[in-house]
């Protein structure tokens, strides 16, 4: 019971933190998304924001995979969207292909893996590239940058 609470001591400021960091991230989506008149289901940073204020220290939390992994994604979607066109196949092949990309351009960030998907299945324009997920990636990483280093000074 002793290494519970010692365990929970231990983890509890961060996780509240963490907790604060994603509630704000995602509220602040949500106005994004209303103000551009987006649905929220087409704005892909909602597993990204819990991954990169939950374990920012994991490389797939990292700026690079952040920005990186959903531009690579994108363009995966993007490339197969131009040569395949809509269908199931087509969603599939760009998903596995944006697996590829990301791995091989160490940019890993599983889930930029939705980009493709959604550009896919929904035929989205560059416009959500431009619009939406480049401008959502900085973002994110702005404010996680920000966000870790704010709980880092109050943590001593």
């Amino acid at each position: 019971m002793e290494s519970l609470l010692t365990a929970l001591r231990r983890t509890l400021p961060f996780g509240l933190l963490a907790g604060a960091g994603t509630t704000l991230a995602i509220a602040a989506m949500e106005q994004a998304a209303a103000m551009a008149g987006r649905p929220l289901g087409l704005i892909p940073f909602v597993t990204s924001i819990v991954l990169v204020l939950s374990l920012p220290d994991a490389a797939p939390a990292r700026p690079r995979a952040l920005i990186g992994g959903h531009l690579v994604a994108s363009l995966a979607g993007y490339a197969v969207l131009s040569v395949a066109g809509h269908s199931s196949l087509a969603i599939a092949i760009s998903v596995g292909l944006s697996a590829f990309l990301m791995h091989v351009t160490r940019t890993m960030h599983p889930p930029a893996g939705i980009d493709p998907l959604l550009i896919v299945d929904q035929q989205l324009g560059f416009d959500f590239l431009v619009l939406v997920v480049l401008p959502g990636a900085l973002a994110l990483a702005a404010f996680a940058s920000l966000w870790h280093r704010l709980g880092r000074r109050l943590s001593g």
